[in-house]
């Protein structure tokens, strides 16, 4: 089995981020995972990225962790795939198989909808994960999108187990497929969480793939939390 982080976040990129992209790489290549996946908080989220900034210049400097993590990766035989975070005032949606082409090719999509940057998520081909959806502890006010949910992160490492178990239940519930992962921001973080799969990823698009043909394996290293 093929071993991958899912959920993780730079200092480069996302300002609750505390270990690098580089340092990432170094830290799951040395724990032998075979890929990561940078998922930065997008630009209505916790980034570092101004907003003042041409859009050009923005998604440029969206992928320095990725590309930090990256270069890193080649150095220690990592594979390092791009995905992103995108927030819906607390709801928080993991975005795979889509790359920064997609972005640059988008420049109005801080004004879309949710439901239409789903809607053109999908029609591009990539998938949407909510990730941690039962966050009652950070903010009390929910909001769902299960039709237009992909799947759903029902195992989180910076997550109570109740918080866990009520996204499985929520997954269960709607027949979402499900993910796993640590939604990691320093590679001393004690509790790791991912998936595997039964082949090498190609690429974020063979991940989404392998997510909606329900063909990755979750798992916790560690009890959560």
């Amino acid at each position: 089995m093929f071993k991958y982080e899912t959920h993780l976040h730079t200092s480069e990129t996302s300002k609750c981020g505390k270990s690098s992209g580089a340092e990432m790489a170094r830290h799951f290549a040395a724990l032998g995972y075979t890929g990561i996946f940078v998922t930065d908080h997008f630009f209505n989220g916790n980034t570092t990225v101004p907003a003042d900034l041409p859009w050009e210049e923005r998604v440029k400097l969206f992928l320095r962790g990725y590309e930090a993590a990256a270069e890193e990766g080649e150095k220690c035989g990592l594979d390092v795939f791009f995905a992103w975070e995108y927030s819906c005032g607390w709801a928080h949606f993991l975005t795979y198989g889509l790359g920064a082409d997609w972005l640059l090719a988008h420049p109005d999509l801080l004004q879309w909808s949710a439901g239409d940057y789903f809607d053109r998520v999908h029609e591009a081909g990539g998938i949407i994960v909510h990730a941690h959806p039962w966050r009652l502890t950070d903010n009390p006010l929910m909001r769902m999108f299960p039709e237009k949910t992909d799947a759903v992160e029902v195992i989180n490492a910076g997550r109570a187990p109740e918080q866990n178990r009520q996204a499985a239940d929520y997954a269960r519930s709607f027949g979402f497929a499900v993910t796993a992962g640590s939604d990691i921001h320093a590679t001393k973080a004690p509790r790791r969480a991912g998936v595997l799969t039964d082949h090498r990823l190609k690429d974020g698009a063979d991940f989404a793939k392998a997510v909606l043909e329900r063909k990755v394996k979750i798992f916790a290293e560690q009890p959560v939390l």
